[in-house]
């Protein structure tokens, strides 16, 4: 991919942008669980190199609600509710949270 910038310049191309997939694993949180979230280690991974997403890996009932992922220094944060709203509900299932690193 290559990316120029509004001046016309050229400013990322292959040679110097990569992107890694760093984890993929599953995350589960049970039918009923209170709000928490789950700590995922990602060393030299942080906010300003990485992106965290969660995808569900089956059908879901439109009951379940979508995992909300929080990356921060060496740590995947997975939450089964959405951080600040006080009134949201918890989600449940399984869903595949990737990490990814670039540079």
């Amino acid at each position: 991919m290559r990316i120029w910038g509004a001046d016309g310049a050229l400013q990322i191309d292959e040679n110097s942008f990569t992107i890694r997939v760093v984890l993929s694993t599953l995350v589960t949180f049970a039918t009923g669980a209170p709000k928490g979230n789950q700590d995922f280690s990602v060393p030299d991974v942080g906010p300003s190199n990485g992106v965290a997403i969660v995808v569900p890996i089956g059908p879901y009932t439109q009951f379940q609600t979508q995992f909300e992922t929080e990356l921060v220094n060496n740590v995947a944060r997975v939450y089964n509710h959405t951080r600040g709203y006080a009134s949201s509900g918890t989600g449940y299932g399984t869903m595949r949270l990737i990490v990814m690193r670039f540079n």
